[in-house]
C-alpha cells in the first residue's frame, strides 16, 4: 500500500483576542478574489493553509497570528 504524501504547504494559526475577527482567503491568479471567509469569536482558533488556490489571508480585528516566521498581533482600527 502506497503512502499518500501530504502537501508541503505553509500553515498559519489565528487566535481571536476579541469577538468578530474576520479571516478572509484570497485566490491566486491574474485576478485576486475572495474565496472563503470565517468569523472568529474571542478565544477561537483557526488553522489556515496556503494552497494552490489560496495565495493570501487577510485578518481584520484583534488577533494573534502564528507562522513559521514568528508571531504577530493584528491591530484594531481606531
Amino acid at each position: 500500500m502506497e503512502k499518500k504524501q501530504l502537501p508541503n504547504n505553509d500553515y498559519v494559526v489565528i487566535k481571536a483576542n476579541d469577538d468578530g475577527v474576520s479571516v478572509i482567503g484570497l485566490t491566486r491568479g491574474s485576478d485576486t478574489k475572495f474565496h472563503h471567509s470565517e468569523k472568529l469569536d474571542k478565544g477561537e482558533v483557526l488553522i489556515a493553509q496556503f494552497t494552490e488556490h489560496t495565495s493570501a489571508i487577510k485578518i481584520r480585528g484583534n488577533a494573534k497570528i502564528l507562522t513559521q516566521f514568528g508571531e504577530v498581533d493584528s491591530e484594531v482600527k481606531k
